[in-house]
């Protein structure tokens, strides 16, 4: 074989190299483009879903939709269950594609995250008896127990009563355990953050403002624990000197009270 049949030899299989290679990269791309032209289901807003919205209130703001594959914004969603226990970090507007980029977890939202409707994160300062410092933790649920004073018939006569129930601990009080060696003296203050509505934080503040306070010190009113699962109420009622004394006694005891 001479030089020159061996150089066109090479550069024929260049050539018909080259012709492969170029018909495998237009059917690649047509491929592609044509994939690109597929139609996808996205979830896209039906009206603007604002920053704090619920993962699982959402669900009533979108609606399913077509759209090109290379139409699709990263990180959309074509399922609800996708942001169903997230929360809205930044708005979307209506018409937008829903991705889980602009939802985040409660934790990664803070407090504001666990606050909805007519809910409000309500800081409370006592002490570490009135706050069960070191017994209650975060997101446990607790009772507010409070005694007033009402001026009546010319005399003072003190009720107590249990006036808010079911309120939840965002953020416990800081402290060791009431009672532990390094508990603080008297005077000692710290302070919990409660969730509960606007109307249970007006009565909360009420008791604040006008509760009474005992010769040692300690608040007219406390918090109480409830239990993780299956909490009762018992009947909501006023207790005063009258039924402190009088509950539970036989009507012989009764009788020698003279009442």
């Amino acid at each position: 074989m001479t030089y020159r049949v061996r150089n066109i030899g090479i550069a024929v299989a260049l050539a018909v190299i080259a012709a492969l290679l170029t018909s495998f990269y237009v059917t690649n791309y047509k491929r592609h483009v044509q994939r690109g032209e597929d139609h996808v289901t996205v979830l896209v807003a039906k009206h603007d879903i604002p920053v704090g919205t619920a993962g699982s209130d959402a669900v009533g703001m979108m609606s399913a939709t077509e759209v090109p594959r290379r139409s699709v914004v990263p990180g959309s969603i074509s399922s609800p269950d996708e942001i169903k226990s997230l929360v809205a970090s930044q708005e979307t507007f209506a018409g937008e594609q829903i991705t889980t980029q602009r939802f985040s977890s409660v934790a990664q939202t803070g407090i504001e995250g666990q606050l909805r409707g007519n809910l409000r994160a309500f800081q409370v300062a006592g002490d570490p008896n009135q706050l069960l410092a070191g017994t209650v933790k975060d997101d446990d649920h607790v009772d507010l127990v409070a005694a007033i004073t009402v001026h009546t018939n010319g005399d003072d006569v003190t009720f107590s009563r249990v006036v808010l129930r079911d309120l939840k601990v965002l953020q416990a009080p800081s402290g060791e355990a009431v009672g532990s060696k390094i508990t603080g003296g008297a005077g000692q203050t710290t302070s919990a953050l409660i969730a509960m509505t606007d109307n249970q934080a007006q009565k909360f503040q009420w008791i604040l403002a006008n509760g009474d306070s005992s010769s040692s010190g300690a608040g007219s009113w406390h918090l109480q624990l409830r239990p993780i699962t299956h909490a009762t109420d018992s009947p909501d009622h006023l207790d005063s000197v009258r039924t402190v004394l009088r509950d539970g006694l036989s009507r012989k005891a009764l009788r020698a009270l003279g009442r």
